[in-house]
Order: structure tokens, then sequence, then C-alpha cells
């Protein structure tokens, strides 16, 4: 994740090899996104925030991979804004390991609905779930959840095989039960400036 890092540091871990970059802020992703294209590096970006359907225009600008959506309605804007895209868009489904609405993700057939939604649309591919270690969860246990739900998934839909899962403070877990993706920025670039 490379949120509030500037530009210049996703220029230099590109020239790094880092291949794949996280954000979850619109305004900052899609600006930072144009910069360092403009610098002549293409990392594949992944947005990982809440996205609100008013925001899907400007994130499919720039995603590769929607890391984020947690509704039908929410796949369903995507899939309108797809057509005309050069490749699909690679969604994950993130997942509300503990069932709070709060959190954001979908839970129970919620979660299945949404997986079925964004792999019958066009212009979207479904690549597979992401979740966040709830609070007051041993990430040993949250991952062992998602990895119960990935498995599931994967037997509906075979290619679905990516799991995203785990930052730079519980990543080892998140590994261990079969994350495919990991969300390390503090462990890469240090601790963040706050949020204003």
């Amino acid at each position: 994740m490379t949120k509030t890092y500037p530009a210049s540091d996703v220029v230099l871990l590109a020239g790094l090899g880092v291949t794949d970059v996280g954000e979850n802020r619109d305004q900052e992703a899609a600006a930072k996104a144009a910069e360092v294209r403009a610098a002549g590096a293409t990392p594949r970006w992944h947005f990982v925030g809440q996205l609100q359907r008013n925001k899907v225009k400007s994130v499919i600008g720039y995603a590769d991979v929607v890391e984020s959506v947690d509704s039908e309605r929410l796949a369903q804007a995507l899939a309108r804004a797809a057509p005309g895209r050069p490749a699909p868009l690679e969604v994950l489904v993130q997942v509300s390991i503990d069932g709070d609405p709060e959190r954001g993700g979908a839970a129970g057939d919620d979660l299945w609905r949404t997986a079925d939604a964004v792999a019958g649309a066009d212009g979207l591919r479904l690549g597979g779930l992401m979740a966040v270690a709830p609070l007051g969860w041993e990430p040993d246990r949250a991952f062992e959840v998602l990895a119960g739900l990935a498995a599931r998934l994967v037997a509906a839909h075979p290619a679905a095989t990516a799991v995203s899962a785990g930052m730079s403070g519980d990543l080892e877990a998140a590994v261990r039960h079969g994350a495919t993706h990991v969300r390390i920025g503090t462990s890469l670039l240090g601790m963040r400036n706050p949020l204003r």
C-alpha cells in the first residue's frame, strides 16, 4: 500500500521490481497513477479502499484490480463502466469475516451473490477474495475462516484463486493460510504520515 507516499516512491519501487501497488483513496490514487505513468513506470494498480459507486468511473480509469467489491450493486456499477477497457477489470470480493456491516465486506449469502454477479458480468473478471482480520480476532483464526471461504469460491469459480489478506503486522499468518497477495506498505516504506 502506497497511500500517503509520493508518486516518486512508487516509481522507485517499480524500478526495484515491485509489480503491484495498492491505494485506498481515489482522489490520491488517480493523481498518483497519472504521475507514475508519466514517469514511465507501469505497476498494476490495486484499489483496496471502500469504493462508492460515484467514484467507479474514476477508479476504473487507472485500476487494474479492485479488491473491495462488497455488493451486487457495486459489481453492476463496475460492469457498466468497464466497456472500452483494454482488458477486463480484475475484481476481488471483500469478505466481512465477522459479519460486522460497519467494517465493509460481504458476508453470508451476500458474499456468494456478489461473487456470482462479478463472474457473470461483461468486462469484469472474478479474481478471488480480499479480507482484513477483524479487530480483536487472532489473525490465524481470521485467515483460517477466509481460507475456507476461498476454497468454497474456487470450487464454484476455479479461476478465482487470489486471496488478498494480511498487512505488515499479520502477513505471516495470512501467508500460512494461503494468501497470494499481502499489503505491506509500512514494512517497505516506513510509518505513514497521518491522514488529513
